[in-house]
């Protein structure tokens, strides 16, 4: 990663629904949680509240998605161009619910994360998101979930784990409580990790993808 020693770190966030997430991480930019700032935000929703959000915050913020830009490539090109003039230095999946294409990995190697809402590779894969997840791990009687940061390559979860944390799941849990819990759970521990690869105490370009 480069030195942010001396500048903060510059994100770029993608998200498509609510974006509390982003607003978490908004939020620590502004306190010095994170030494950084929310550059740019992207969602294929253009209904999505991430976007209000980041209008709020005025953030620049972008609707791209199929309606936009019909030809798959084309709307690559033009996400990887918007991270690119906003110098963004991390692209965030937070909560951004459609596959990354190859161009945008291969123009940000190692620099677009994601989380997930269980501890991969365990509940993973297409189809597997949001309370579907959670119900999966309840029928499953697991005793525990909890949160994966990972880097994005061309397939679903499957990317290298950068960080998990374990969520204990009790005796009566419903999926409405344990989704209360992990996304409670997410919005600090997103906040940990970019500080952790900021600081270069998490150092992505050691891992392998």
């Amino acid at each position: 990663m480069p030195d942010f020693s001396r500048r903060p770190i510059n994100l770029g966030v993608m998200a498509s629904h609510g974006g509390t997430n982003l607003q978490a991480i908004m939020d620590a930019c502004a306190t010095g949680d994170i030494y950084g700032n929310v550059k740019v935000v992207v969602s294929n929703n253009s209904r999505s509240k991430a976007l209000r959000r980041a209008s709020n915050a005025n953030i620049p913020s972008y609707h791209m998605s199929a309606i936009t830009h019909p030809d798959t490539l084309e709307l690559e090109r033009s996400i990887k161009n918007v991270m690119t003039d906003h110098k963004v230095d991390l692209i965030v999946l937070a909560g951004y619910m459609k596959k990354i294409g190859s161009q945008l990995i291969e123009d940000f190697p190692k620099r677009v994360v994601n989380s997930h809402p269980a501890l991969l590779p365990k509940y993973g894969g297409e189809g597997m998101y949001g309370d579907l997840v959670h119900a999966a791990v309840i029928n499953a009687g697991e005793t525990e979930s909890g949160v994966t940061i990972h880097l994005v390559d061309q397939n679903y979860d499957q990317g290298t784990i950068i960080a998990q944390v374990k969520i204990p799941i009790a005796p009566q849990e419903t999926v409405d409580s344990l989704r209360e819990k992990i996304q409670t759970k997410e919005h600090s521990f997103w906040i940990e990790t970019i500080e952790k690869i900021r600081t270069g105490e998490i150092d992505l370009d050691a891992l392998t993808n």
